[in-house]
């Protein structure tokens, strides 16, 4: 069942469990009890055909009563279709500029006023911006009288502002409704990815993320269009690249598919022109001068931003900082003067993640030069990257409190105390909202701590009693909870497990334990055959190392599916490099957990700086593996 607004939708939640009488469900839906008695009315409607009404029990209100049970079964069963009525000026902007552009008739501001509880005069002024809009894309309203207004204008330009709009919207909020149940409710977008993203990698197309969406959102759009009976025509494209001429009759070929109908030689070309346009050209490191410090910099960035997922391209800042080293960096390396950094083992333990990037971006443009690049260079480099991640990703990952606020009183009250405790504490997230009842129901509490209104039982998790006007007293018992860092015991929980854990106790290679290890984690689908070589070959570019006898091999760049962290323990050590290694930790760090890479590392630097090496390298199990290692997160 499509509720034709928000507030219907509320309604119908709100009878679903308990009784209400019409003052209760004015107050609560900040309506007059006429407009409550009114949306009953609408309500039986739409429920006349799922076997229920809401009756008028006087002396106790609205009761759901269900005279046929299978078809009222069947209807909360089936999933809510609810498009919410546009209340500000912007969405009505949106909502107007969607109807015009997918409406094969004339529309009139009258009725969309009455649907979405607003004047004509409210749309009138709306329509301003909705011509203004228009008019980027040639495309004009014309008004006939009686009939209503109707948009005009060619097939191309029609299709770019339905895409233009989408791609803004999905910008805003990717479940808008507008998105998952308006234009592109049939699952278009969904249906596209795996295609677009199959082609684009058969034929070694790459484009950042958005560039990807932007494709999927126009091909849903296409499939629309085509559908409805609007091709494209009369367009032809310039030569490209093969792999893009290939791409686009792939993908044509799955749009006619999912539309039914055959497609025109102008919607491949089209499609040439979208790919061609978002597509990233690569440059090769074998065609980077060795003296070009500007194409050096945009290497570096660009090599970071594909095998990392950190997108540094848009600082100038930082390239011009970089840009400035480089351009004496050249010089050095051209003749050999070596200039010490004296920060270097610092930099590595401390930066270990802007290191390892910086690392893998020179070592691979320096296979095509004739310099050599010194590890003191690397780590002036890393300090300007790690400056540039710092400033535009949450390099520190922190892991928010989650908690679970328990309440029985009015939604009103809810909503202030909800307030009243983002205010004091905006880190705080509210995962839940649940009644006594069901909170003495639950087996476990998931969250970290709970939050109660009244005195509850504690299942394994804190709890603290709060009124709805809580005592100063009452708000620092909070903050004692709030402001524990669990992060990084957080990450051991998430990224380290028993089945990932192995104690070594004889000899044995380097090469050796990665090939068993790599095995492993592909089998269980970790990882790909590519993610073994890649971890030898970070390992000969300089030794992974941490230092005090902790290593961290991994691979040059975010190759993993899912992110694990493989635990070894080599009581008599093991060669690695120079050194030896006696606790090795095999990262293996997926693009999707990218943003807590950094709290990753951040637990092997507190193993450095706690100095548990020696404890950690005589733990007999993990359980005390993994005791020593909380006690030593804990405390730092």
């Amino acid at each position: 069942m499509q509720f034709p607004n928000q507030r219907l939708a509320h309604l119908f939640e709100l009878l679903q469990n308990e009784t209400l009488p019409q003052d209760e469900l004015a107050r609560r839906l900040s309506v007059s009890t006429r407009t409550v008695r009114t949306d009953i009315a609408a309500l039986n409607a739409l429920l006349q055909r799922h076997g229920a009404q809401f009756v008028l029990n006087r002396g106790a209100g609205y009761q759901l009563k269900v005279h046929d049970p299978s078809r009222y079964k069947a209807l909360r069963e089936s999933p809510q279709r609810q498009l919410r009525t546009p209340r500000t000026g912007p969405e009505r902007v949106q909502y107007l500029l969607v109807r015009f552009l997918t409406s094969a008739f004339s529309l009139k501001l009258e009725d969309l006023a009455e649907e979405w509880f607003v004047s004509r005069a409210t749309l009138q002024n709306d329509m301003a911006e909705v011509r203004e809009w228009f008019n980027r894309y040639n495309l004009t309203i014309e008004t006939r009288p009686r009939y209503g207004m109707k948009l005009f204008g060619n097939e191309m330009s029609i299709r770019a502002s339905l895409t233009d709009l989408l791609w803004q919207i999905w910008l805003e909020e990717s479940e808008n409704p507008l998105l998952t149940e308006g234009v592109l409710g049939d699952g278009g977008p969904q249906q596209m990815a795996a295609i677009v993203h199959d082609c684009f990698s058969r034929y070694r197309i790459r484009m950042t993320d958005e560039g990807e969406q932007f494709i999927c959102l126009y091909c849903a759009v296409a499939v629309r269009r085509i559908r409805e009976g609007y091709p494209l025509s009369g367009f032809s494209a310039d030569d490209v690249d093969d792999n893009v001429r290939d791409a686009a009759r792939d993908i044509a070929h799955a749009l006619q598919s999912l539309a039914g109908k055959p497609l025109s030689a102008s919607e491949e070309n089209w499609l040439r022109v979208h790919i061609a346009a978002r597509q990233i050209q690569e440059v090769a490191p074998s065609a980077i001068s060795a003296d070009d410090d500007e194409a050096l910099v945009n290497y570096i960035l660009s090599y970071i931003n594909t095998h990392f997922n950190y997108n540094l391209l848009a600082d100038e800042q930082l390239h011009a900082d970089l840009l400035t080293h480089i351009k004496t960096m050249i010089t050095r390396v051209r003749y050999q003067i070596n200039l010490p950094n004296p920060l270097l083992a610092n930099i590595k333990q401390h930066y270990p993640l802007a290191w390892d990037m910086t690392l893998a971006a020179v070592s691979s443009w320096g296979k095509y030069t004739p310099y050599t690049i010194s590890e003191n260079e690397v780590g002036f480099l890393v300090l300007h990257i790690g400056v540039g991640l710092e400033r535009h990703y949450n390099i520190g990952y922190r892991r928010e409190p989650h908690v679970l606020l328990v309440c029985d009183t009015g939604n009103s009250t809810v909503r202030m105390i909800q307030a009243m405790l983002l205010r004091k504490y905006p880190q705080l997230e509210i995962m839940r909202i649940i009644s006594l009842r069901e909170y003495e129901q639950l087996e476990e509490v998931e969250e970290d701590f709970v939050i109660s209104t009244a005195r509850v039982s504690e299942k394994d998790k804190p709890v603290v009693v709060m009124s709805p006007f809580p005592t100063d007293y009452q708000l620092d018992q909070i903050g004692k909870l709030v402001l524990v860092d669990r992060t990084r015991p957080w990450m051991l929980e998430k990224y380290f497990d028993a089945g990932h854990f192995r104690i070594i106790d004889k000899p044995v290679t380097q090469q050796l334990l990665f090939n068993e290890l790599c095995a492993q984690l592909q089998a269980e689908g970790y990882v790909d055959s590519d993610f073994l070589p890649s971890v030898v070959e970070r390992e000969a570019i300089v030794s992974t190392m941490l230092g005090e006898g902790i290593a961290l091999p991994h691979s040059l760049g975010l190759l993993a599916q899912r992110t694990v962290v493989y635990t070894v323990l080599a009581p008599q050590g093991i060669q690695w490099g120079d050194e030896v290694a006696y606790v090795i930790f095999l990262l293996a760090i997926s693009k999707r957990e990218y943003e807590e890479a950094m709290a990753i590392y951040d637990v092997f630097v507190t193993f450095l700086r706690e100095r548990v090496m020696s404890r950690l390298r005589d733990s007999r199990d993990f359980a005390e593996f993994k005791a020593v290692a909380i006690e030593s997160l804990s405390r730092f």
